[in-house]
């Protein structure tokens, strides 16, 4: 299993969120809520598709290296 980064729930990553984005906080508080409801994907507020959660991803068990915006493991 790839290791986790301590913050994955929290912090997607700024490479596929940017800090600036103007849509970053609705996207942020559509991943808490799917996380908090246990739920594997959310729809994108700005875009409309649909995206995987840090959680989700963190079940898988390993990074499949497509550059998830919640990607949860420690990048190398």
């Amino acid at each position: 299993m790839d290791e986790l980064r301590d913050d994955f729930l929290d912090v997607p990553l700024t490479h596929r969120l940017p800090l600036g984005d103007q849509v970053r906080e609705r996207i942020l508080a559509a991943h808490r809520r799917s996380i908090e409801l246990g739920l594997s994907t959310y729809r994108d507020p700005a875009t409309g598709l649909t995206v995987m959660t840090a959680g989700y991803l963190a079940d898988r068990g390993y990074c499949c290296s497509a550059g998830c915006r919640h990607c949860p493991y420690v990048t190398r």
